[in-house]
């Protein structure tokens, strides 16, 4: 670092810091670019990579529009918005990375409130305009997109914009991140056209994403998908979320067979029918009304040791043959990191699953599936049970959330017999005093133990452990697949 500085190199190396700001730190970039000529010029173009962020002020849509030309100009004089001729120090919409066209009309949306305190059914067409208007504005300045959320409204995309795209390849060129949604009858038209724009001109997409897919869609718009998919050099990541259960995907899920070197993550929300997936996995999630084990054991067995993370979610709050799943994860799939579990039953063999996971960092446990005894027999049988998996969680294990598996009543019991090295401990309630005396003697005990979230706080908790553990909300500690 010294040597760079000592050669002159400090304005890369602020560049470089500057980009790597958080948009959620923005706001430190304002200082930045009152520094000197210099800050400025690196500091305005990361402001204007993604302004249409939810928490950004709608009035930066005044600076984008003094670039539109005089017949776009006309069109907004008939609602009252005179533009007048202004330069402007920068060329702000040369210098987008991340469209969202839902962030987009929400912005304008805004905009226009902040201007006339009411909405009219004319304002509806206003913002169409000026929607189209920055669309062609941001194409035509030389904008080159890395991330793009195409969100199609009923209310299709002007044939103008649809061929702008068209012509400037470089727009899609560098993008990584592609999102595919809200795809209606009305607008399956844009969609389409621009699908197969997307395939002809994009080759370095990593992460692809479908929602609200609907497995009756067109043939040319299924087959512009299927093209997007296999033209990519190395797609790491899909998501496809849509109608529960769908019967036909018409060759989308065979065409990741063509990225089966470079693919780690696969999403399939509301699908039972794992078998169809013909490649190794990094990352498997599954959320559906039923989970069917003996649909993911041709896929879990195929992803092996190279599987580390798993999100198995139940809404029907049932796993079908859920022994076949254990004894799988068991044999083939050692090496997972993350595991996010429901509807299982806290079984001997679930706890000779966890007892084998050596590398088991994260794991979130919800529904565990054994009815509490009535009996008490069986209530001491459950606290031994406890007892014993508290004893086995790895030592590699940071990470526990318990808030909605029903061990509420059991955390002291845990703590009290848990070597694992816990940062973060999420759970739903403290069960009185001798849960508080369990946390304390376990941050003590192991010394390792940073946060707990609680969703049900009872009085005076955060004094009784402050000095010992800091007790945050669950927002903003839980950690996702």
């Amino acid at each position: 670092m010294a040597s760079k500085i000592f050669m002159g190199d400090m304005p890369e190396l602020m560049e470089k810091i500057l980009n790597n700001v958080n948009d959620d730190d923005f706001y430190s970039l304002y200082p930045c670019a009152l520094v000197s000529r210099h800050w400025c010029k690196m500091s305005i173009p990361i402001l204007w990579r993604n302004p249409f962020l939810s928490y950004k002020s709608p009035l930066f849509i005044s600076q984008y529009l003094l670039s539109l030309d005089e017949n776009e100009k006309s069109v907004l004089k008939e609602y009252e918005i005179n533009v007048k001729f202004q330069n402007t120090l920068f060329n702000y919409a040369r210098f987008l990375k991340i469209l969202n066209l839902i962030s987009l009309a929400s912005r304008i949306y805004q905009w226009i409130n902040h201007r006339y305190f009411y909405w009219n059914q004319s304002y509806e067409l206003l913002r169409c305009h000026i929607m189209n208007f920055l669309l062609k504005l941001i194409v035509e300045n030389g904008a080159i997109v890395h991330k793009l959320d195409l969100h199609f409204a009923d209310d299709e995309l002007q044939s103008e914009i649809l061929h702008l795209f068209g012509r400037n390849e470089r727009f899609f060129s560098q993008l990584k991140e592609l999102s595919l949604a809200g795809i209606s009858r009305l607008s399956i038209k844009s969609a389409t056209a621009l699908s197969e724009n997307l395939a002809r001109n994009t080759t370095n997409i990593s992460v692809l994403n479908i929602s609200e897919y609907y497995s009756g869609y067109g043939p040319q718009l299924l087959h512009a998908i299927i093209c997007i998919i296999k033209s990519q050099v190395q797609l790491r990541e899909f998501r496809l979320i849509g109608e529960e259960n769908p019967k036909e995907f018409h060759g989308i899920i065979s065409a990741l067979e063509s990225q089966k070197e470079s693919l780690e993550e696969v999403t399939i929300a509301y699908c039972n029918n794992v078998r169809i997936l013909e490649t190794c996995l990094n990352t498997l999630e599954i959320n559906s009304s039923l989970i069917y084990a003996s649909s993911l054991v041709h896929i879990l067995e195929k992803s092996g040791k190279l599987l580390q993370r798993i999100n198995l979610e139940s809404d029907g709050g049932k796993i079908c043959e859920e022994s076949l799943l254990l004894r799988t994860l068991k044999s083939f799939c050692p090496n997972i990191t993350y595991l996010n579990i429901s509807c299982i039953r806290f079984s001997t063999q679930f706890q000779d699953l966890i007892c084998n996971l050596q590398k088991l960092q994260f794991l979130m446990l919800q529904n565990i599936n054994d009815i509490l005894a009535e009996e008490l027999e069986e209530e001491e049988e459950l606290k031994m049970r406890v007892m014993q998996f508290a004893k086995i969680l790895p030592l590699t294990l940071q990470y526990l959330d318990l808030r909605y598996s029903g061990l509420s009543s059991y955390i002291d019991i845990l703590l009290n017999n848990c070597y694992a090295p816990l940062k973060t401990l999420l759970i739903h309630h403290i069960d009185g005093k001798k849960t508080t005396k369990a946390l304390i003697k376990f941050c003590i005990r192991k010394r390792t133990l940073n946060y707990v979230s609680i969703d049900s706080v009872i009085d005076n908790i955060e004094k009784e452990v402050e000095g010992y553990i800091k007790v945050v909300p669950s927002h903003r500690i839980t950690v996702y697949c």
